[in-house]
């Protein structure tokens, strides 16, 4: 959504008396979302001289920023997370699979760790089903925070209303049905309204709604049906403002550092070939529309260097071999990488630009970069509480289920070996220091229940002894060969008996 509609926003939600955060963070969003989209026009496109004309050059570029907030979004809510509901779980599992939510609640992560702020936002559609938005930082406006938590928050997006460009703003409020009505009885208005608008684009006034769109819906629900994603760190750009910033806001010159050297890397190898310098008076002459004769050369070829008519104008064409200094290009990659990755929360030595590096295990993870885990542990908090909120207003919408309770579950593999996990807690069993109780529920990742009943299987499975089970199904073959031989011996003795009898 650009700059103009969402001043457009909020001159409206002012004009209805909200109040509505500062725009210093949103002026930074426009920014952020350059970088992540990997093009920055006054930084990505340069100038360059060429001894004739200046022509216009795009730089190589790493795109490191898109791929921090991958990075990050993979840490933090991949395939592995798993949300824990009780009863309700296998119905809650349908509904965000309904909703696309493995894909789209990755992909929000990913886009708010790039733009500051991000929100899930639920509501029934006509039909009665469960839908779930995800919403990106430009489409939230907060109306009413208390220590930091947004509490009241109006949602804009674009909209085609008879073929004219509309916005679409959808108003979650707390308070009576009737905004008159809660000044003169303030008592008694938790519960949270849901007005929806839509704003001509141009003139910002008000226009009818279609006529399916309800203008007030009254949710019964005493929490927002709202959930708002931001990275853990402080908005060090308005320290009064409740959205969040971007995770690499504070690294836009790592960023440029990657990509200035990344780019003189790329171009050892552009340059890296034969270069001419060619005298003025042997290149090629066009005559322009005024007669005047001019050296023509294409501005983008950067073999030829046209000489100015100086001692060199009599010479021969020169040829200029350049070396490549690959080796320093990738010394000086890897350190601009070292130094984003430690500013963007990675710790240093997350990335490797040579392929010798190979890929780092999770022993190594949780060993050697404790700034990882420290700072993946931390945005969990937050990851974790919206998804907690996010499951208990889904129930409530599905069934009115007020009180479920519902725990997040992260994917540890990321952060710590499994076979670590469970060589330690075996050790620390087999000393004495642990219970198999406890040792159950941490390599299994299940409660105390779940644990209780897989240590009464292990236990009766225990009491089970190979004497018990026939394993081979030889005990029958080895009676019947022992019937066998009996009869044999008896056969023998009863020839034996005769002999001597014949004797």
């Amino acid at each position: 959504m650009g700059s103009a509609t969402g001043n457009t926003i909020r001159q409206y939600l002012t004009g209805q008396k909200y109040n509505t955060a500062s725009d210093e963070t949103y002026s930074h969003i426009d920014e952020w979302l350059d970088w992540y989209q990997g093009d920055v026009p006054n930084f990505h496109t340069y100038h360059i001289y060429n001894g004739v004309q200046t022509s216009t050059q795009k730089r190589y570029r790493l795109g490191m920023a898109k791929k921090v907030c991958e990075d990050w979004a993979n840490l933090l809510l991949n395939e592995k997370v798993s949300i824990k509901a009780g009863n309700y779980e296998e119905r809650l599992n349908q509904i965000l699979m309904d909703n696309n939510f493995r894909v789209r609640g990755n992909q929000l992560v990913e886009q708010t760790f790039a733009l500051g702020t991000g929100a899930f936002v639920e509501y029934k559609d006509a039909d009665g089903n469960v839908i779930v938005d995800f919403i990106r930082a430009d489409m939230i406006y907060p109306l009413s925070w208390d220590n930091g938590d947004i509490t009241e928050c109006a949602f804009g997006s674009t909209r085609v209303l008879d073929g004219k460009e509309a916005v679409y703003l959808q108003i979650h409020r707390r308070g009576k049905q009737d905004p008159e009505e809660q000044e003169a009885e303030p008592e008694n208005s938790d519960y949270y309204y849901i007005e929806n608008k839509y704003i001509d684009a141009e003139s910002g006034k008000e226009i009818d709604a279609p006529e399916a769109v309800l203008p007030l819906i009254a949710t019964g629900y005493e929490k927002p049906l709202f959930q708002i994603l931001m990275p853990n760190i402080c908005n060090n750009i308005d320290l009064d403002s409740p959205m969040g910033i971007s995770v690499f806001a504070n690294s836009i010159s790592q960023l440029k550092g990657c990509d200035l050297v990344y780019d003189s890397y790329m171009n050892e190898f552009v340059l890296g070939r034969k270069r001419i310098l060619v005298p003025i008076t042997m290149a090629k002459r066009m005559m322009e529309k005024d007669g005047v004769t001019a050296p023509a050369f294409d501005p983008d070829d950067t073999i030829y260097y046209l000489m100015p008519g100086d001692s060199r104008e009599a010479s021969k064409a020169e040829q200029v071999d350049m070396s490549i200094r690959a080796q320093e290009h990738e010394l000086g990659i890897q350190r601009s990488l070292d130094i984003l990755s430690m500013k963007t929360g990675m710790g240093t030595g997350r990335y490797k630009f040579d392929s010798s590096g190979g890929v780092k295990t999770a022993t190594e993870v949780i060993s050697d970069k404790s700034d990882l885990y420290q700072n993946r542990q931390k945005n969990a908090i937050i990851i974790a509480a919206a998804l907690i909120s996010m499951a208990q207003a889904i129930a409530f919408l599905d069934t009115g289920n007020l009180a479920l309770k519902v725990t997040v579950d992260f994917d540890d593999s990321i952060i710590e070996d499994t076979n670590t996990t469970i060589d330690r807690n075996i050790k620390l069993v087999q000393a004495g220091l642990r219970s198999k109780l406890q040792a159950i529920m941490e390599i299994n990742k299940c409660d105390e229940n779940a644990a209780k009943l897989e240590l009464k299987r292990i236990a009766e499975e225990g009491q089970i002894t190979g004497q018990d089970i026939d394993w081979t199904g030889g005990d029958e073959e080895e009676d019947e060969e022992s019937d066998q031989t009996e009869e044999e011996d008896a056969g023998d003795q009863e020839t034996s008996g005769e002999r001597s009898r014949d004797r």
